[in-house]
This record gives C-alpha cells, sequence and structure tokens, in this order.
C-alpha cells in the first residue's frame, strides 16, 4: 500500500465519525469541548454555522451522529450529541450581536424560496448576508414548515421555533407568510434569478381498504391531524385510538393522541419491532407513556356501524428470509384479529404534491410524481430552478434538509456569478494543529473511562400528559452537560505518525489498548489487513499505513478503533506520535465558491 496521504482533509474526516455522518457536518468533537468548557455561546454559533437551528435539533434531530460515535467502541450507549446541542441552545448569552447583519448593499439578484422549512431558511441564512433580495413564500402565518405544523408541541415548543426563525428571518428577507403559491410560471416570469423549492412532502398517504370511505368521519391522516392540533383546529379524540404505522409520524401521533382523550392508545405495525422506522428513542418515548406497539398485523378493513367507525381487523404475519436475506411477511395461519376503537390516525408514509407546479415549465417528473434534481448542485432540468429537503428526493429528516439547503445555496450563488458548472463543490477549510503542551502532555483531555450515558431529565407524566404543549424532555444542566461531555473521546485529535522520527522500539504496540497500530511488512491491502494484530475488519474506514521505515517495515494502523486516547504519543520516546487537532468546515456560499 501506498502511504496514507494525510493532507487529504477526507481521510481525517472520515475518522471523526460523528462529523462525517451527520449530513451537514458540524463539527461534533469541538461544540462539545466548548460545553465542557462551560463556553455555552462559542458551542452554539459553532453549530449555527453548519446546522443552523441548534434549539431545534437538540430537541428532534434524527441524530446519525450517535449511530457512528467512537463511544460506541468502548460501551454500548453513544456520547448524547443531541441532547448536548440542545445545552449550548438553553444555556448560551444573547447572540444577536454575533449573527451576520442584513446587507448593507444588495447585489441585484432576486431569489424566491417556495416553502420557509429547513432548507429554504438554510438557503436564506447562507445568501441574504451576501446581498441577495430574498423573498420567502409560505402559505403559514410563521415560518418553520413542517417543523412547526408537524411535530408537537410537547418536543418542540414555538418559543424555540420561533427564536431560531427569527434569526433568519431579520437578516432583511421579504416574507410573504400567508401567501399560497399557485403558480410557478407566475413566480418565473416575476423575474427572480432563481426559484428554490423546498414545500416538504405535506400529503399523508392513504390506506384504501373496505371500510374506508363509510368510517370516514374517524379516520384521519396522521400529518394532517398534527397540522390541525398546530393550529388549534383539533383539541380531542375519542378514548379508543388505533395509530397505524412504524415511523416518527405515528410516534407523534399516538403521544398526542394521549393528551387530547385517548385512553386506550395503540400503534399498529405491519413489520416487526427492529424493522420499525421509528428512532429507538421514539419508541421508547410512546412506550413510556404507556402506549403499547403491535406488530404483525396488517391491516384488513376499517368495522363500522350505521356509518359510525368501530374498529379495525388485522390479518396477523409473520416475517420470512430468502437465502439472500430479504424478507418477506406471510400469512401466519392465525385468526384474523379485530380491535375495537373509536378513531384511526393512519400514519404509513407521506408523499410530495406538486399541483401548482406546470407541467410545461421546463421541469422533468419521474413515474412517482417527483422532480428530477441533482444530487449535488440540487438543481433541477429547469436551470433556474432548484429543489431541496423532502420536496428534492422524498420524506427524510430536517438535518438533511439543512444540507440540502446549504449545498443549493452554493449552486444559485454561482449561477447568479455567471458560472456554468454548478456540480463543482468549493474546498472545505481544513486545521491540523498539534495539541502538545510539552513532551507528553496535551492540551485536551484524553483519559478513556467506562462512564455510562447520563440520562436526560423528563418532566412527571401527571403534568406532561394532561398539557399537549408541556415539554417533555427538560434536558441537561450545566453539571448534567458537563459529565455527559466528557464521555466524548476527542476523535478529532488525530494521532499523527512521522515515519522520520520512528526507531521502531514497538512501545506504541505494547500499550495500545485496542492493538490499532501495528509493524509489518508492506503488501496489498487484502493481505495487509488479515497480518496486522488485530485483523482490520471494517473495509469502510481506511488504513493508516506510514512510509517505509528503516527495517523496511510500516506502521499500520487501524482507525476502525483507534480511541484517541494518545498513549502511543505518551509512550512514544522520539515524538514519532503527535496528537493534532483536525477541524474541518464545509464551504458555504460566498467569494470562495465563484472564484475562477
Amino acid at each position: 500500500m501506498q502511504p496514507t496521504n494525510i493532507s487529504d482533509p477526507g481521510f481525517f474526516h472520515k475518522v471523526v465519525d460523528c462529523q462525517y455522518a451527520c449530513p451537514a457536518h458540524t463539527p461534533v468533537p469541538e461544540y462539545i469541548r466548548l460545553i465542557a468548557a462551560g463556553r455555552y455561546t462559542d458551542a452554539y454559533m459553532l453549530n449555527w454555522q453548519s446546522n443552523v437551528f441548534p434549539g431545534i435539533l437538540g430537541r428532534v434531530c434524527d441524530r446519525p451522529c450517535e449511530p457512528a460515535c467512537r463511544r460506541g467502541r468502548v460501551e454500548e450507549q453513544p456520547v448524547a450529541i443531541c441532547r448536548l446541542k440542545r445545552v449550548a441552545a438553553d444555556y448560551k448569552d444573547d447572540i444577536t450581536t454575533r449573527l451576520p447583519k442584513p446587507a448593507a448593499q444588495k447585489n441585484g439578484k432576486r431569489i424566491a424560496l417556495i416553502g420557509a422549512g429547513p432548507a429554504s431558511l438554510t438557503v436564506a441564512r447562507d445568501l441574504a448576508p451576501l446581498g441577495y433580495d430574498i423573498t420567502l413564500f409560505d402559505d403559514n402565518a410563521a415560518g418553520g414548515g413542517m417543523m412547526r405544523t408537524q411535530i408537537p408541541k410537547f418536543r418542540l415548543p414555538d418559543s424555540v421555533l420561533d427564536e431560531e426563525c427569527a434569526y433568519i428571518e431579520n437578516l432583511g428577507i421579504i416574507r410573504r407568510y400567508g401567501a399560497r403559491v399557485n403558480s410557478l410560471k407566475s413566480v418565473l416570469d416575476d423575474g427572480f434569478d432563481a426559484v428554490f423549492i423546498g414545500t416538504g412532502a405535506p400529503r399523508g398517504r392513504d390506506l384504501e381498504i373496505p371500510g374506508r370511505q363509510e368510517a370516514a368521519a374517524n379516520i384521519h391522516l396522521g400529518i394532517d391531524w398534527l397540522s390541525s392540533i398546530s393550529f388549534g383546529h383539533v383539541s380531542s379524540i375519542g378514548k379508543r385510538v388505533i395509530v397505524l404505522g412504524g415511523g416518527n409520524t405515528a410516534m407523534d401521533c399516538c403521544r398526542s393522541a394521549r393528551r387530547l382523550g385517548g385512553e386506550d392508545v395503540k400503534v399498529v405495525v405491519r413489520s416487526g419491532f427492529q424493522e420499525m422506522k421509528a428512532s429507538p428513542w421514539e419508541k421508547e418515548d410512546a412506550m413510556h407513556e404507556d402506549i403499547p406497539i403491535l406488530n404483525f398485523l396488517v391491516p384488513k378493513a376499517f368495522t363500522h356501524e350505521n356509518g359510525k367507525l368501530t374498529g379495525m381487523v388485522f390479518e396477523k404475519v409473520k416475517a420470512e428470509y430468502d437465502a439472500k436475506g430479504r424478507r418477506s411477511l406471510i400469512p401466519a395461519g392465525e385468526p384474523d384479529v379485530h380491535i375495537p376503537c373509536d378513531d384511526v390516525l393512519i400514519a404509513v408514509g407521506q408523499e410530495n404534491a406538486f399541483p401548482w407546479i406546470e407541467r410545461d415549465t421546463g421541469l422533468e417528473f419521474d413515474k412517482w410524481g417527483m422532480p428530477l434534481v441533482d444530487e449535488t448542485s440540487f438543481r433541477s432540468t429547469h436551470p433556474r430552478v432548484f429543489f431541496g429537503g423532502d420536496a428534492a428526493f422524498g420524506p427524510k429528516n430536517i438535518i438533511w434538509a439543512v444540507a440540502h439547503g446549504h449545498q443549493a445555496a452554493i449552486s444559485i450563488d454561482l449561477l447568479c456569478n455567471g458560472k456554468d458548472i454548478l456540480r463543482d463543490r468549493p474546498p472545505p477549510d481544513v486545521t491540523l494543529t498539534s495539541q502538545k503542551m510539552g513532551i507528553h502532555e496535551w492540551s485536551y483531555g484524553n483519559e478513556i473511562s467506562d462512564d455510562r450515558r447520563i440520562p436526560v431529565p423528563h418532566a412527571e407524566k401527571s403534568i406532561t400528559l394532561n398539557n399537549i404543549k408541556a415539554e417533555v424532555e427538560l434536558g441537561f444542566d450545566p453539571a448534567l452537560a458537563l459529565a455527559e461531555a466528557e464521555r466524548c473521546l476527542n476523535c478529532d485529535v488525530q494521532t499523527v505518525f512521522s515515519d522520520k522520527l520512528c526507531i521502531e522500539c514497538d512501545g506504541c504496540t505494547d500499550i495500545c489498548p485496542t492493538d490499532c497500530i501495528s509493524f509489518v511488512e508492506n503488501g496489498e491491502e487484502p493481505d495487509l489487513r488479515t497480518r496486522l494484530s488485530a485483523p482490520a475488519q471494517n473495509l469502510t474506514q481506511d488504513l493508516y499505513v506510514s512510509g517505509p521505515l528503516h527495517t523496511g517495515r510500516v506502521m499500520v494502523k487501524d482507525e476502525d478503533v483507534c480511541l484517541h486516547c494518545g498513549m502511543c504519543a505518551e509512550r512514544c520516546p522520539t515524538g514519532a506520535w503527535d496528537m493534532q487537532r483536525f477541524l474541518l468546515t464545509t464551504a458555504k456560499a460566498g467569494a470562495s465558491c465563484c472564484k475562477s
């Protein structure tokens, strides 16, 4: 193998598993260290540059960073990255003086953003300070999109939404709230230089089975029902409620139903418990509120009498796997199950809806009615129209929408600066700085210990189940935040090796707690991975390979299991190992994007 090119930012970025897994590439270990130091405002602003909504995402993010957390190499539970983000939002000072100011001079370019959800707000955040004239359209009276209409207040209070939306709206954005866009042609004809569509996936999938029409009065589409609660149009539900679906929307529906009078609320899912799309913590929260989840039941019919819903009939199924591990659900051979109920909430998926986009505008759609969108530039087949968030590729989550917004803003900036190729992405800003304070001292904590994850305090059920706006999670106080922050293994502080200084004493291999360092004869990667102190079996994580040493051997480190504890550098008598802090900040729209 050739020596690893550690000057390539992609190598160490991939080693910082949490940041690499985050679609917006938030520098997670960096802001956790700031929280541990009590620098909450600095931690917030670092988040704000990447994920835009620290207070919102600190409550409702899908947390792709946490399954990737390197703490999982030590014990079962990752660092509570998401909830630490909320700490920065809860305890920050006034940040208004640290936010960008509205552009003093406009650049003459007009951008229309349709839908005021996280993707559009991110585009506005990136482009408004550059002098773009931004007009934000939404048919609701306030910004936030489906963050406001779909997420219950007991998970995300309006005050948090209002605050973080306002940081962007106050950048000189022209707000056309309460104004539904009924024609894309009319927007394009209004002279906008670019149009970004971030309207989400606003239509819930229905379930057309026998009895659906006859009992329609008590059968509700989950996302519409949640919106009705948000707008104050719905304040009660029947005592016996069935929620159909296994995703996060179903969890929001069942928990909301408990607060609106549902005494016997059940979630019914056609798949197994582990296969449910809902996040594990969402399922846990529902069960904590005494809501059973019934699995392997397929809806067959709604039962009704005199036009009134009386229950549902389900077929019992079981999972069967073929030789390739593909699952299919087959009848279990047991009698059908009838579950009585007063209301049913259908939360079996969401779909995009673009009835306001004329099909002769130059936009092409696939057979499912989704726009054809370039996955790098987010441009559609119309040169001035861009998509992001759920509107681009179907339902996902907020942090993906934010990532889409950043990338679409870069493309719009390139377009408006006369660039022909919009797929070119500007390089990130990268630093790699030694943390050495003495011969064997580092400027960061590097002790590895088996510290269990700190549970997030919750309000009493007697309070939260009687008030649909009472926030359930209370968040960490500063003491708990410090204890949880100290579980972070600082995986952005890299073990950097200098082959010219190595005397091959093997001291680092002797002390390494995970046997991730080996000194071996070089070879092809498949063979080399089997000859290390411990076989490197995760092929998705690169090996760190040095240049030739004095004996002709090479140093090979398995980056997958390294804990960044620094013990190799502390033991090394020649300083061949150094601990260096790696900080990667993704490029945003602006001058760096538009250089020739």
